[in-house]
């Protein structure tokens, strides 16, 4: 005797696994690498913003240095004006510094430091306003300035309009 067929059906697949939602693991590695980046972007700010800071003071120490050695006041008036200059267009980008001239740079210089104390000294003095003349003085040339004073000055502009522009972007110093 014959057997009838017995009634087979195929073979059913099942259903392709789906890229979406992606596994665990898949979750735990995206968030590590987002983490990496976030961290070495903090790190690469926290190191430029210091970098600049440490640049600055270097520069300042080679300045008095100079003057130190040579004690011309016109290179030390051009050294600081040109200091300051690079030092404002580095941490002010958005301002337009490099066209500011006499009595607006020395305005400018002032109002980028903040609020000062009564008996702090400004660059709209007699000890600022060498850094209008001066540069362009011959190697030469005599200034009555207290090289001291004016040092102090751009010493004292120099690190807080660096830490400010730090604050202001995020950085840090």
């Amino acid at each position: 005797m014959i057997q009838p067929a017995l009634e087979l059906r195929d073979i059913h697949l099942p259903e392709p696994i789906s890229w979406w939602p992606p596994a665990p693991g898949w979750w735990i590695l995206a968030t590590g690498i987002l983490l990496c980046i976030i961290i070495t972007f903090i790190i690469r700010k926290t190191y430029q913003g210091r970098q600049l800071k440490r640049d600055i003071a270097a520069e300042l120490e080679s300045i008095k240095h100079r003057y130190a050695d040579t004690q011309n006041k016109v290179e030390l008036a051009r050294s600081l004006s040109i200091l300051l200059r690079r030092v404002s267009i580095s941490c002010y980008p958005h301002h337009d510094i490099a066209g500011m001239t006499g009595e607006r740079w020395l305005h400018w210089l002032d109002q980028a430091q903040g609020k000062r104390k009564a008996h702090d000294a400004s660059f709209d003095s007699d000890t600022g306003r060498q850094l209008l003349s001066a540069p362009y003085l011959p190697d030469d040339a005599v200034i009555d300035v207290d090289a001291q004073a004016l040092i102090e000055l751009c010493e004292s502009w120099l690190l807080a309009s660096h830490d400010k522009a730090a604050r202001k972007t995020g950085g840090s110093s």
